[in-house]
């Protein structure tokens, strides 16, 4: 049997290539086949060894991955019941997003088991005297907890620092020198891929966002960075861009002499997801959980399916913790390592890529650096380009969303069924820098719909 296939001669990629054509009957070869897509990159029928040289190994651990819950914390008392309610329920690991410094980490996490379940922290405010207190926590407790701070994230986002440029950094450097954590710094590249940013646009200011802390702090960063990534539906090309996105850091940190890995937090995208045939949105963040495992997530959590215009609560939570169990516990995505690597397909996507993001990586550095292009508002500009290539094609039924812009039940309504804002408000306010909100597709769509009802 080992000899089997030696029977059979090698088939050459132009021997491939002359029988698809002949196949065709006539027919262009590149109109028929050739796909483009909006990374500059074009998707072709075959993929052949002769393309490749040696194919780079990119560590993605598949078998390690945590089914993560996302908690927004209010109240301290509340959410401690929650937690061990979840964690009862499936949950391994847990992102907690702490919102005022009233917050007592010892009532929240009290009768946790800290040491065996992974916990990530985020806060809606800036103190190095809170994140103090959560590392002697940490300490006292033998904690398995991470912290993400992203003072540039923050500016991103909102268009302000927490308070100003010199007291964030300051802060981020006392933080920094804290050595219960095993990762301290996040880079938010999901604020990237919310707002309209195509693939190559999300790891190159991933890659020079980074590069920021990198080039202020250098030594001073001496544990793992995370990355907090959305992931879309454009399956094999997410899975591609996570594996990228090591591959870059790794580039990246030898730079700087650093050998730790990043850590990759992952997400479904809101960008994509629908007010109205709300249901569609759990085949969306199913397929895109899927593309976060075997690309190599270390966490994912996943989006409830009614996130845009319900309140969190017990049934979106369950239901969305329960897609990633059945990922894990019956369809067995944590039992095999790599599982993607090999494919020519995904390999010849990952290194274009983390190509192209290196040559724009390259430039923007090239031209003064990350921050000075945000303030600049020229990272702003390329991605509000990319959000209106993507909206145009939506708009004319190129770019689909089931139950939306194709395919939608005229007798579904929702305004009485809205608990939450579903659309993103610009605010008034003095700001910085030009903020980056979350663009949905369909939200333009959704508002005429809601105003029919």
């Amino acid at each position: 049997m080992s000899n089997l296939f030696n029977e059979f001669d090698n088939v050459s990629a132009a021997q491939w290539k002359q029988k698809i054509q002949v196949d065709l009957k006539g027919a262009d070869y590149n109109d028929t086949l050739i796909t483009a897509t909006q990374e500059g990159i074009d998707i072709t029928p075959f993929y052949h060894s002769e393309n490749f040289g040696e194919i780079q190994s990119i560590a993605t651990r598949t078998t390690a991955w945590k089914v993560t819950q996302r908690i927004h914390i209010t109240n301290a008392v509340a959410s401690n019941k929650n937690i061990k309610d979840i964690l009862t329920r499936g949950a391994e690991s847990l992102v907690l997003v702490i919102s005022n410094e009233e917050i007592s980490i010892e009532t929240l996490l009290q009768d946790i088991d800290i040491q065996r379940i992974p916990i990530h922290i985020e806060m809606e405010f800036l103190s190095s005297n809170y994140i103090a207190s959560i590392s002697a926590f940490a300490k006292e407790h033998s904690a398995k907890i991470t912290i993400g701070v992203d003072i540039i994230g923050q500016l991103a986002s909102t268009g302000n620092w927490f308070e100003n440029l010199a007291q964030d950094h300051a802060q981020l450097e006392t933080i920094l020198q804290l050595d219960a954590f095993q990762s301290a710094l996040t880079i938010h590249v999901d604020t990237y891929q919310n707002a309209g940013a195509t693939m190559v646009q999300q790891l190159a200011y991933a890659l020079s966002h980074a590069n920021e802390y990198l080039n202020h702090f250098g030594s001073k960063i001496t544990n793992k960075i995370t990355f907090n990534v959305t992931v879309g539906s454009h399956y094999f090309f997410e899975i591609a861009k996570l594996r990228a996105l090591r591959q870059l850091w790794s580039v990246l940190a030898k730079e700087y002499n650093l050998t730790q890995e990043c850590i990759i937090i992952a997400s479904p995208s809101k960008r994509n997801k629908t007010l109205y045939d709300y249901n569609v949105n759990m085949l969306r963040t199913t397929t895109e959980c899927m593309s976060a495992v075997l690309g190599g997530a270390d966490f994912v959590y996943n989006l409830p399916y009614d996130a845009l215009y319900h309140e969190a609560n017990e049934f979106g939570d369950r239901i969305s913790r329960n897609q990633l169990r059945i990922l894990k516990d019956e369809s067995y995505f944590d039992k095999t390592d790599n599982p993607t690597e090999g494919s020519y397909y995904i390999e010849s996507i990952t290194n274009q890529l983390a190509e192209k993001a290196l040559t724009l990586f390259k430039d923007i550095e090239a031209t003064g650096g990350f921050l000075k292009q945000l303030k600049e508002g020229t990272i702003q500009r390329k991605i509000k380009e990319s959000d209106l290539k993507e909206q145009a094609l939506f708009d004319e039924g190129k770019e689909v969303l089931l139950g939306t812009n194709k395919y939608p039940n005229p007798e579904d309504v929702m305004k009485h069924d809205l608990e939450i804002e579903p659309f993103s408000k610009n605010e008034v306010r003095k700001v910085l820098v030009i903020p980056m909100n979350v663009r949905r597709l369909a939200t333009k769509l959704e508002k005429e719909r809601l105003k029919q009802e």
